[in-house]
């Protein structure tokens, strides 16, 4: 499967350049001009890859990588227009792969970024973290037990499964059928209004513990993790 990248640049010319480098050795391509609209992609969408320009207006490249990072390992590449050894350090200290300063080569650019790819496919994938949590849910993966300010939880298996696969992605917008893929295992014979039934049970369950934002509702594509904060 072709890789996917995100291309982040506040400047058209560099975000066309790049692009067009890419689409020619046959990768997807996302772009976004700021840093909010950034993370927003990088929610919505699974990326292989991020290229990311440091020095953008409002929310800077450095910015971005830090909210990423509180998610996500997924490989990015800085642009800079200034070569200036904070920078680099910075940029590689914060979670940064690789460092491009501009004016680049495209033929360049595309030679470091496969290059991060290898390198991302051939390391061992991380180990699944036994624990997961967010504001005051805690899922036990191994125990198979769900809490809520310290306060169990009963989920079903299936509503165990769905929830933890939304603690695993927080931030990603599943559809209902990548819930299907993660939490049945592949039954394609589960109709869409059944997801949504274990989808209220989880939100019942929760609000009855104390939480009132588990799960939200993206309209038009399904559904994603909430803050899991504690009822006002």
């Amino acid at each position: 499967m072709a890789p996917s990248i995100l291309v982040v640049d506040d400047d058209p010319h560099i975000r066309d350049v790049v692009r067009f480098a890419f689409e020619k050795t046959g990768m997807n391509i996302s772009i976004a001009q700021d840093g909010k609209e950034a993370l927003r992609q990088f929610d919505r969408n699974i990326h292989d890859l991020v290229v990311l320009d440091i020095g953008m207006p409002e929310m800077d490249g450095l910015e971005v990588c830090r909210q990423i990072r509180k998610t996500a390992e997924t490989p990015i590449l800085f642009l800079s227009a200034r070569d200036e050894e904070i920078d680099r350090i910075l940029g590689l200290e914060i979670g940064g792969d690789d460092y491009v300063t501009k004016p680049f080569s495209p033929r360049e650019l595309v030679a470091r970024v496969n290059a991060i790819l290898r390198r991302a496919r051939s390391a061992p994938p991380p180990p699944e973290s036994k624990t997961l949590s967010r504001g005051g849910l805690t899922v036990d993966i191994d125990a198979r037990i769900a809490s809520f300010d310290d306060k169990p939880v009963a989920l079903t298996a299936l509503e165990f499964s769905i929830l933890r696969a939304l603690l695993a992605r927080p931030g990603f917008v599943f559809t209902r059928e990548l819930i299907l893929d993660a939490a049945y295992a592949g039954n394609i014979h589960v109709a869409d209004r059944t997801i949504d039934s274990h989808v209220r049970n989880i939100r019942a369950k929760m609000a009855a513990a104390g939480c009132e934002s588990v799960i939200e509702t993206v309209h038009g594509v399904g559904f994603k993790l909430g803050r899991c904060e504690a009822s006002h």
